[in-house]
Parts: structure tokens; sequence; C-alpha cells
């Protein structure tokens, strides 16, 4: 990832990830479902995926495993709830490191 200066926001990290929904739309038109890029770095993408896994087992992350919960309670398919989560993580490191603070859970 390098430094996290060289973005400007989470959501340009999120696509640097490639965990940024890709939409589909022309004219009056919008599709219904849409799945991430995956055009960003594939070493990164991979190990938010594996980290947010981890940490859901062992419920490290209250944060993280509250919105899990809340996303599954909508019905949410497992691996698109995962995938929001590593977003959701990301944003979390994008903020930790712009901040230069440490994480409050």
């Amino acid at each position: 990832m390098g430094d996290a200066s060289q973005f400007k926001d989470a959501k340009q990290l999120v696509a640097y990830a490639g965990l940024d929904p890709s939409i589909f739309s022309s004219g009056k038109f919008t599709a219904n479902s849409t799945r991430i890029t995956k055009r960003g770095s594939k070493r990164l993408r991979r190990a938010l995926y594996l980290a947010v896994q981890c940490g859901l087992r062992q419920s490290i992350n209250l944060k993280i495993k509250n919105f899990y919960d809340k996303k599954r309670k909508e019905g949410k398919p497992y691996k698109v709830v995962v995938i929001a989560c590593a977003n959701k993580l990301l944003h979390h490191v994008y903020s930790i490191l712009s901040k230069s603070e440490p994480y409050k859970a």
C-alpha cells in the first residue's frame, strides 16, 4: 500500500484495493447486482479478506463483528458481507494511518 498520504481519501484507497463496486448503467437502466471491480492490488484485497475472516472467527474487532452480524440479519450472503467488512476495515486503516493515532476500539 505504501504511504497513506498518497491517497486523497479512503475511497481512493478502496479503489486501489479493488473493493469498490462496479456500477453498470445506461440511460434509464441501472443494474441490480454490482460486483467489486478487482482492478486494484490483488495482494491487498486478499490480505483484507483473510484478516476479516480471522477477525470474525475470533471476534477480535467488535465494530466489524457487529457490522457483520447486522448485514447477515439483513439477509446478505456471507461473501458479500465479508467484502463489505473488508471495505470497512480499510476505511479504519486509512483513518488510523492518515491521523497517526492509535486505534480506539
